[in-house]
């Protein structure tokens, strides 16, 4: 497939929220501040990449960096296509790494809970840096829910407080994300690497590189069309 058949812009929140929606398994925006890059093939509209601050505001703090210095890839939302998602992700980091100067490193993780382990990160050479620790979400309608999604105080993020919203909620403890990191410069590359472990092994159903395991749907012919889904630079490093 020719270079010139892929496109990347900024997408709107309406382009965004439909590609969430439709052809990523969480079936939803992050709720934060976000920097959505829209991608095209052919001139048709195939999903975005979108960049957030990340859950904590010391997403940079364990690698020496302001906040403003790094960010985390939140969603990477595509239907069906030719280009692989490892240089669509490579081109949406050098995407933001000029919209945003400052920038000098992304992170990105990869949910066991979903089978994924990572597999477009390993193949965009990305540095595995190791798998957090488990965590205790709430089954809520059906759905895998972050207790800090339930606008509840610290203290109350408890069994209780999710069953305000499903008296049928139940705890669940999911295994740690794996933590990849993309270093956007040669000091920070040389900063992180100490920290390099090897690449996990691919878990059953894992996350392919055409995101088949992962999309929710097909392509759409209601999805947003070139004009509709170009949107801002909203960036969330400013």
């Amino acid at each position: 497939m020719a270079k010139a058949d892929l496109r990347i812009d900024w997408a709107t929140h309406k382009a965004a929220k439909y590609a969430c929606e439709n052809w990523h398994y969480s079936g939803c925006v992050p709720k934060s501040k976000l920097s959505k890059v829209g991608v095209w093939e052919r001139n048709k509209f195939i999903g975005v990449v979108i960049f957030g601050c990340g859950a904590t505001p010391n997403l940079g703090k364990p690698y020496g960096l302001e906040q403003n210095q790094c960010i985390e890839l939140v969603r990477i939302a595509l239907t069906k296509h030719q280009t692989p998602v490892s240089r669509i992700v490579r081109i949406a980091n050098d995407w933001m790494h000029k919209a945003n100067p400052g920038l000098r490193l992304i992170v990105s993780f990869a949910d066991m809970s979903q089978g994924h382990h990572g597999g477009i990160y390993q193949a965009g050479n990305w540095v595995y840096s190791g798998q957090g620790f488990p965590a205790k979400f709430y089954m809520i309608h059906g759905r895998l829910t972050h207790p800090r999604t339930l606008g509840l105080a610290r203290l109350t993020q408890n069994l209780d407080g999710a069953k305000k919203r499903d008296p049928r909620a139940t705890a669940v403890v999911v295994p740690g994300k794996h933590r990849y990191l993309m270093p956007l410069d040669s000091e920070m590359r040389n900063r992180i690497l100490p920290l390099s472990k090897p690449y996990p092994k691919r878990a059953k159903q894992a996350m392919t590189d055409d995101q088949s395991a992962q999309r929710r749907g097909s392509t759409d012919p209601h999805a947003p069309k070139k004009g509709a889904a170009q949107g801002g630079p909203d960036q969330c490093c400013e």
